[in-house]
């Protein structure tokens, strides 16, 4: 199909973001023309048949946010005429600890909080009131926050408006909330070690650890959110909604390209004049009448495809830092998993550690460039929400770690040899996949007599399949205070709106930038309000 001539707006890359920003213009009526450089669209949604008659999910797989959000709102009777659907089950999320104890709690905040209770009492009613305090009293700042423009009118109207309910002490107790770190508010809240185990590893899903500033809010927040609105997934797989995106895409005018490296931002005009016009890629200038929108981390757009950048701007480019690296196991199995409560065989993401002070010193080994000797991961059950995806009687086991180095320097175990440059390789991935299989053992006894194949990513393949995702680092820069709100990815010079660049017409969205990473859309949807008004019916 050859491409339309000057679209209005260009985006480059298609993950969830792009895809988000492309669907909401098109069907507001503006073309679009979306530019992928891999073979295949959809950024870190890929859905690969590793084993036959099992359809694994091999990056992302949870859909929490994205159901939630106002972008799906909006686009909801679009994606479900291209039949996509999402799965959901009675449980939310769990834990389960070496030593056999373990919680298995059900999609309902006051279910949950009485569960809680009864293995660890008086922490069921902390949770509980939590809860409250985040989806209600706060709500409207908190989720304003994460889900507006920061330099926006409404913005302004929203702190007003929380000042006259709040004064100044209240805000001022807002914030120092916000920036507390997991381990200080967990003492002092929680009477159980076993409540710290079972919060602590949410904290790692946006990076940070929880010894870390901010580490509370995005722990207490996350974990609340997905007790209350469980972990969906799209049947049969996350690619259907890659697929049923593109269709709404073109269905309305609009177009994606695959294998279309672009490799520099057309502008024309000089300082404050100066202006995105298109974009060259594979040799070829594509213009687009409007605006470009890029998906790609900070250190992309400012050190390759933007040329004349001011030097200030190059250098807090040059700063942005990237997180600890992730990792991700896929388990084939011929039968549901031997658990230690088979209760857990229902839950859709169980997390495995021995305590909230192992997450934190696996942190620390990972910051510190080696291997944690007890890593904290996620056990992922897909087939619990949707059978369909292994054949009859199967199961398959969806592994995440979060609290791996980007470069190596050791083993903190002192069992996998490192190699002399510090690089990930095939020895040491299967090293550690051997290792997290050891500690499945401990709450699946007997689990590897099932396996019928197991597929490890390494933080090195994590790089391969998506170029943003530096150094194997999920979330494409680490959410620490000073890269995140307003500050994602950084305060540049001349950037007076966030994902507005220094350059006119030129956008940057994706997980690098506010409101971080995840499967909502937020940046896509954000920057596509700002594009085109919504189409009166």
């Amino acid at each position: 199909m050859a491409m339309q001539s000057n679209p209005q707006v260009i985006v480059v890359g298609s993950g969830m973001n792009s895809l988000m920003c492309a669907a909401l213009l098109a069907v507001r009526g503006k073309s679009v023309l979306v530019l992928e450089r891999n073979d295949r669209l959809g950024g870190c949604i890929r859905t690969e048949n590793l084993y036959e008659g099992y359809t694994h999910d091999v990056l992302s797989c949870w859909y929490s946010l994205f159901v939630g959000s106002p972008g799906y709102q909006e686009l909801e009777p679009y994606l479900k005429q291209q039949g996509l659907e999402f799965a959901q089950c009675d449980y939310s999320t769990g834990l389960v600890q070496p030593n056999g104890q373990s919680i298995a709690l059900k999609r309902d905040i006051t279910e949950a909080a009485k569960q809680l209770d009864q293995v660890a009492e008086g922490d069921g009613q902390v949770f509980r009131q939590m809860a409250e305090k985040l989806f209600s009293e706060d709500a409207s700042l908190t989720f304003g926050l994460l889900g507006q423009n920061p330099y926006s009118g409404s913005m302004l109207k929203l702190l007003f408006s929380e000042w006259r309910k709040r004064g100044v002490d209240g805000l001022l107790d807002f914030a120092k909330a916000g920036v507390e770190s997991f381990r200080r508010w967990s003492e002092r809240e929680l009477q159980h070690d076993f409540s710290r185990a079972l919060m602590a590893p949410w904290v790692l899903h946006t990076g940070l650890g929880p010894d870390e500033a901010s580490s509370a809010l995005i722990g207490k927040l996350t974990f609340a959110a997905v007790v209350a609105g469980g972990m969906p997934v799209v049947k049969g797989g996350s690619y259907r909604i890659v697929e049923a995106f593109s269709r709404v895409i073109e269905q309305h005018g609009g177009q994606l390209q695959t294998s279309m490296n672009v490799e520099k931002i057309i502008t024309e005009g000089t300082g404050k004049q100066r202006r995105a016009t298109g974009v060259k890629v594979n040799g070829q200038v594509l213009l687009a009448t409007q605006s470009v929108v890029c998906n790609v981390t900070p250190t992309q757009l400012y050190g390759s495809l933007l040329d004349d950048v001011p030097q200030q701007v190059r250098q807090k480019a040059k700063g942005y830092r990237y997180g600890r690296a992730g990792m991700q196991i896929h388990f084939a199995l011929s039968a549901p998993p031997p658990w230690c409560n088979p209760e857990l065989l229902h839950v859709p993401l169980v997390h495995f550690t021995e305590s909230m002070e192992q997450v934190c010193l696996s942190v620390t080994q990972a910051n510190n460039g080696y291997l944690p000797d007890k890593p904290t991961f996620g056990i992922g059950q897909p087939t619990a929400l949707d059978p369909s995806r292994a054949p009859e009687g199967g199961w398959m086991l969806w592994i995440q770690m979060q609290e791996l180095p980007r470069q190596l320097k050791g083993d903190a175990a002192g069992l996998i040899n490192i190699p002399a440059d510090g690089t990930w390789n095939d020895e040491v991935r299967e090293a550690v996949a051997d290792r997290i299989q050891q500690r499945l053992e401990l709450v699946m006894p007997g689990v590897s007599s099932l396996i019928v194949g197991r597929t490890a990513i390494s933080p090195a393949d994590l790089e391969n399949y998506n170029c943003n995702l530096v150094g194997g680092d999920p979330y494409s820069g680490t959410c620490s205070p000073d890269q995140f709100f307003w500050l994602r990815p950084f305060a540049a010079t001349g950037q007076t709106k966030t994902h507005q660049t220094a350059v006119k017409n030129l956008f940057h969205i994706g997980a690098s930038t506010h409101p971080g990473p995840g499967l909502g859309g937020g940046s896509g949807y954000l920057v596509a309000q700002k594009l085109a008004v919504k189409r009166r019916k």
